[in-house]
């Protein structure tokens, strides 16, 4: 028996990543695929080839998205943009939601952005329980104003799904700066806890 279990595992360990590794990007290819429905159906491959190829739309979506981003980037299309944006804005709930994923995005892409830059360990979901989560705005005015206290943005995923979580208001005195990229910090989220990168801990207090 622990003959066969040997072997087993190892197997597993071969064929499982693999496995979710296709599934995944299977599912984003198949999403990004929807594009071509962009097309007008008579020009659209399965149509003119008369079979399905994979990863077509992946192509589309990327020659769309720089196609934009070569119109927004001149002046010309920033005008469009800042049209597009005010015709929004006078959207009530609309105006909600893209004005706060607008800048998310670019809190998040920017060059100098500090959202999700940083692994962090706070006391939740109570004293002396500590958990991963990635600091994600160090900038509170309002909130200090009112508080009396440096508090900071906090974003504390759920596991194995770490798309869901919480989002804390924490004071910079009661967290702990890890040593410890994101990427790690995901995967350690993801495997809950079975996968236990080699960094330390950082004893420092996060930085202002």
């Amino acid at each position: 028996m622990s003959f066969l279990r040997r072997y087993l595992v190892a197997g597993l360990l071969v064929w499982l990543p693999l496995g979710a590794t296709f599934l995944v990007i299977n599912l984003l290819v198949s999403w990004m695929d929807t594009s071509l429905l962009l097309l007008p159906e008579a020009y659209r491959p399965d149509n003119l080839f008369g079979f399905h190829i994979p990863g077509l739309g992946v192509l589309l979506s990327l020659l769309i998205l720089l196609l934009t981003g070569l119109v927004a980037a001149n002046l010309f299309g920033r005008k469009l943009v800042s049209m597009w944006e005010r015709l929004l804005a006078r959207i009530p709930l609309v105006r909600s939601v893209y004005s706060a994923v607008k800048q998310m995005v670019e809190t998040m892409f920017a060059d100098k952005g500090k959202s999700f830059r940083k692994v962090v360990l706070v006391e939740f979901p109570r004293r002396g329980l500590w958990t991963l989560a990635f600091l994600t705005s160090e900038e509170n005015g309002a909130v200090q104003q009112v508080t009396g206290r440096d508090v900071v943005n906090v974003y504390i995923p759920t596991t194995p799904n770490p798309t869901g979580g919480y989002f804390v208001l924490v004071p910079k005195e009661d967290i702990r700066e890890v040593d410890m990229s994101v990427d790690d910090g995901l995967k350690m989220l993801l495997s809950m806890g079975a996968v236990n990168p080699d960094d330390g801990l950082a004893e420092a207090e996060v930085k202002p």
